[in-house]
């Protein structure tokens, strides 16, 4: 453990093994929800299952809770220490291999963390919008697919999932290549695809996010 907190190797391979449980779930999560355009008994049967699952749910949502903690943790301890390595900006700061979503990362990685919070106050825990907070469907199960209707028709809550999704984008087009580099699996000949490769999963993963609050503000997936 002291070897992966007390060096910065250390800490860049714990960054990116964390980076790539998150990458899986965000994958994994995207998956589940677009069972929404399946119709109501499609993401309402999916959540049903996933509420069966009981305390397995609630440890696996401890440990991903653990998992984004550290990784936001580490972000900032590394942006730090680079800071302190490097005091003393460079007259002509030249960027050569940095692209504009790296030297951002640390803002991307803040404005996710408040999503995520924001995003688990809305549909996990449902107190931002008590309205959608006990539907159930004619089957008695929690009507996952009414409350992502009613909350994607309102076109605020939708614009914020759709910037936040912008967001993710602009975080994983750079951290997906970054994983690999900061595990030592790429070289100079295969960078270039995995940066390549890295910024079509992010788009790809945006696409498919915005896809649903969008299809459902302009009547494509309603009630």
């Amino acid at each position: 453990m002291q070897m992966l907190f007390g060096s910065s190797v250390g800490k860049k391979v714990l960054m990116a093994t964390t980076g790539l449980i998150l990458v899986m779930f965000v994958i994994v999560h995207l998956i589940g929800n677009s069972s929404v355009f399946v119709g109501p008994d499609g993401i309402n049967a999916y959540a049903a299952k996933l509420h069966s699952l009981g305390p397995v749910v609630w440890l696996f949502r401890l440990v991903m809770l653990g998992v984004f903690l550290v990784h936001i943790w580490l972000g900032i301890k590394l942006t730090l220490e680079n800071k302190m390595a490097r005091p003393v900006e460079y007259a002509q700061k030249k960027n050569l291999r940095t692209s504009y979503a790296a030297q951002i990362m640390i803002y991307t990685g803040v404005v996710l963390l408040i999503f995520v919070i924001y995003h688990l106050f809305h549909f996990t825990v449902r107190v931002t919008n008590p309205d959608i907070s006990n539907l159930v469907d004619a089957a008695g199960r929690m009507d996952v697919y009414s409350m992502v209707v009613l909350s994607f028709q309102k076109f605020f809550i939708a614009l914020t999932y759709v910037i936040a999704m912008v967001f993710l984008l602009l975080h994983l087009s750079h951290g997906i290549g970054s994983m690999f580099q900061s595990s030592g699996l790429n070289n100079a000949r295969t960078l270039p695809t995995i940066e390549t490769v890295g910024k079509w999963i992010a788009i790809v993963l945006m696409v498919g996010y915005v896809s649903i609050p969008i299809s459902i503000l302009v009547g494509i997936v309603k009630l």
